[in-house]
């Protein structure tokens, strides 16, 4: 656990260094296709995970791999332009590494997005679904093995991992701008290939309303150290079996291109009242 620490320290230290010791109120994750939103950030400091000390590199499609730090609806921001997932071949302790570094940045505010399959009937592609709750059937968690008692308790309360009053203020900021702004449960499995429509039959008597392979080992990471988590998932495909038709990367880009007005707008709202 010392060894975490000073490779977390030495994250840290690194990113202060560029940015300076000013307090940074939100940090973002921007899913597959989202990124555009880094594009509104005022004054923007760019650094490529690359040259951060003990950072993962982000391989996926549309994750550009790099922190954007700067200024967004009057609020001191840190973008992830990419994530890590399971499915590149990190464990998960790699996959959350750069999440547990917030903790050393004095961050205590989380905004995860990503882009979801559609499994709730009623959604439609290019929605925007408001995670509620979540669900992992995968055995893999982040926080297996010895607990990094630095960072948070052995065993912690999962029960609101989606902060009620974010998710109160995004409803009403949704309303106000006459968005019809999904809710539901985000399934969580591993990837990268698409689920089978009856992994999909089955996420849906589950309760699942919209499946991805991000998201919720970060938000356990996040919980773990008392930070504040919201969710929002891009509703970029249906999922397998619903719409009978082949599912491809292309389609979950090419729809995060077409929400981003909506979505910026919805988050930058989002950052502005988020106390």
């Amino acid at each position: 656990m010392t060894y975490l620490k000073q490779k977390l320290q030495e994250s840290a230290a690194y990113i202060k260094n560029i940015i300076g010791e000013s307090e940074i109120h939100i940090a973002i994750i921007l899913g597959s296709g989202l990124g555009n939103l880094a594009d509104k950030i005022e004054n923007a400091i760019f650094i490529p995970y690359k040259d951060i000390p003990n950072f993962p590199l982000s391989t996926a499609p549309g994750h550009v791999g790099r922190l954007v730090i700067g200024t967004l609806s009057n609020k001191k921001v840190l973008c992830f332009q990419g994530r890590f997932h399971f499915y590149e071949g990190y464990d998960m302790a790699t996959i959350v590494f750069p999440i547990q570094v917030l903790k050393f940045l004095n961050i205590n505010n989380l905004l995860i997005t990503n882009a979801a399959g559609g499994i709730n009937t009623n959604f439609n592609v290019g929605d925007l679904m408001l995670i509620t709750d979540h669900i992992k059937l995968t055995s893999e968690n982040p926080l297996r093995g010895i607990n990094p008692s630095f960072l948070g308790p052995r065993f912690f309360d999962m029960s609101y991992t989606y902060d009620r009053e974010l998710i109160d203020l995004t409803k009403k900021i949704a309303k106000e701008q006459n968005l019809d702004l999904k809710e539901g449960v985000y399934h969580y499995l591993t990837g990268p290939s698409f689920e089978t429509p009856a992994e999909i039959r089955m996420a849906r008597l589950v309760g699942g309303d919209a499946v991805g392979m991000s998201t919720v080992p970060e938000a356990i990471a996040a919980v773990h150290m008392g930070i504040k988590v919201l969710g929002i998932s891009c509703i970029t495909n249906m999922a397998a079996g619903i719409l009978e038709q082949p599912l491809t990367t292309e389609e979950v880009i090419k729809t995060g291109e077409s929400v981003k007005l909506k979505f910026t707008a919805l988050v930058s709202t989002i950052v502005e009242r988020w106390n």
